[in-house]
């Protein structure tokens, strides 16, 4: 299952001062990413996926944020600096599960 949208990468307030950055996915696609990971989640409610922006691909997790109801994405910096992106920026980002 893989999903692609446009996401702003925002910054978590609570760890301002160590540049955490994430974008959020739509409401539409956490709800199915909920639906069909059901009890195979890690720790935190983690699910394992693939992730593309631009020519960088990688694994990681998307967590599930109470606030929203959504899956936050983190994006490690060398992503960001590979392309060329910052806080407040919009990115395409494809999302695919892996490990279901």
């Amino acid at each position: 299952m893989r999903f692609s949208f446009d996401a702003e990468l925002w910054v978590w307030e609570a760890r301002r001062d160590d540049s955490w950055v994430f974008v959020t996915l739509p409401a539409d696609a956490s709800a199915e990413i909920r639906d069909r990971t059901g009890g195979t989640r890690r720790g935190f409610g983690s699910v394992r996926v693939q992730v593309t922006i631009g020519s960088s691909a990688w694994r990681t997790s998307v967590f599930p944020d109470g606030a929203s109801g959504c899956y936050v994405l983190p994006l490690k910096r060398a992503v960001r600096r590979a392309e060329g992106l910052d806080a407040g920026d919009v990115a395409t980002v494809s999302v695919e599960l892996v490990d279901i």
